[in-house]
């Protein structure tokens, strides 16, 4: 090291608030592990998340997203990582804007404490999965067989799962203050990292004084994606999202349909179907994703319908002229979620099929040869307990 490194290192050791000069002196770094081997090397990583040369900034956070995060898998290393990310919140260097580090990190430059926060987010939404089901099968990403197909965790996934998950109140003690910031990208990144930590069962008793806050500012909010953002946040907290399904913005009535228990069930349902008839333009809504919603936006309402409907026949048009105007590319996200939802416990032989369930293998045979309706959706037709080939499906019409 340098004597120029040296004289930084200080400078920013110098600089830390105490919770994050203390974890950096207490913590067993070397005992904890990330993506690519012992976590040796995270404290000067962490030190340089406020480091004054932006560019120096940047490759801090792109460790964070490749080796303490890596992909959304939680390490051993991640929970300290985090609760360190959490201290220095409140840091001058909080307010310094740096561009994305990544080749595909598109976007204007953006501070430091709004990337801090979106990762906080993604932090949480990893030591979420698997905690609560329901909310899981909303994800646009989830297929039937992963529970079948997930192997056992090792001792350190667990721990490092334990981990992440007990330090849910500090971080959502570290996140509320910044709900209520003046920068709406900042607001934004605290209210996306805000939703998954008030998930925990552990923190549902927080969800009213919050939902309030939010509530009080929703008048305030002017933009199209900060409206439609609080009204995701109520909707997943399973607050009463009544009065939002009669928003003006079809953005803010989708959005506060999103939650896995609206009030009002057919009413939420009907907007979510309402989206999913022009799926374009519901693509175009927003230019990024909403924090928490990757993927096309389509995907996730159609997630949510499939999900509110208390038959297949309450969504079958709407279904149907998906499966028959869906390209190749689709198969996972729309038309097999579909097929899945139209044979719910699976085909039975035994049992005649439905007129909607008739009409919609007969989409799929229609319009295998243009779009791959069978063959890219095999995985699919076999979690149904269908036939994985055309001249099955054809001999059950």
């Amino acid at each position: 090291m340098t004597d120029e490194q040296r004289a930084r290192l200080a400078r920013i050791l110098s600089g830390l608030p105490a919770a994050a000069k203390e974890l950096l002196a207490t913590t067993d770094w070397g005992s904890l592990r990330h993506a690519y081997g012992p976590g040796t090397d995270i404290p000067a990583t962490l030190c340089a998340l406020v480091d004054e040369q932006p560019q120096v900034r940047a490759e801090a956070l792109g460790m964070l997203d490749a080796a303490v995060l890596h992909q959304g898998s939680l390490y051993t290393v991640t929970a300290p990582a985090a609760l360190f990310a959490a201290a220095i919140l409140d840091h001058p260097a909080g307010l310094a804007e740096h561009e994305g580090y990544f080749p595909w990190d598109e976007g204007p430059p953006r501070t430091l404490r709004a990337d801090l926060l979106a990762w906080l987010g993604l932090v949480a939404e990893s030591a979420s999965y698997g905690e609560d089901p329901v909310r899981d099968r909303l994800d646009w990403q989830w297929e039937p067989w992963h529970e079948e197909t997930a192997r056992e965790s090792t001792p350190d996934e667990r721990a490092a799962l334990h981990a992440c998950r007990g330090i849910r109140p500090a971080l959502a003690d570290a996140v509320e203050p910044f709900l209520s910031s003046p920068d709406p990208h900042v607001r934004e990144a605290a209210l996306g990292a805000a939703v998954p930590l008030l998930s925990a069962p552990e923190l549902a008793d927080r969800i009213p004084r919050v939902a309030a806050l939010l509530r009080s500012r929703s008048n305030g909010a002017q933009t199209r994606r900060e409206r439609a953002g609080l009204a995701r946040a109520l909707g997943v907290w399973r607050a009463d999202t009544s009065d939002l399904l009669a928003d003006p913005d079809p953005a803010v009535r989708v959005c506060a349909a999103l939650g896995p228990a609206p009030t009002d069930r057919p009413r939420a349902l009907a907007v979510l179907l309402d989206a999913l008839r022009s799926p374009r333009a519901t693509d175009g809504w927003f230019r990024q994703p909403l924090p928490g919603i990757a993927g096309w936006f389509r995907f996730t309402v159609l997630r949510a319908a499939l999900f509110l409907a208390e038959s297949f026949e309450e969504i079958a048009p709407v279904a149907l002229a998906i499966v028959t105007s869906g390209g190749t590319s689709m198969a996972d996200h729309e038309r097999g979620p579909i097929l899945f939802r139209a044979f719910p416990g699976g085909y039975d032989p035994a049992r005649s099929l439905t007129p909607a369930q008739h009409a919609l293998l007969r989409a799929f045979v229609a319009t295998d040869a243009s779009t791959h309706g069978i063959a890219g959706n095999s995985a699919w037709f076999r979690a149904a307990g269908l036939p994985e080939h055309r001249d099955g499906i054809t001999a059950l019409l």
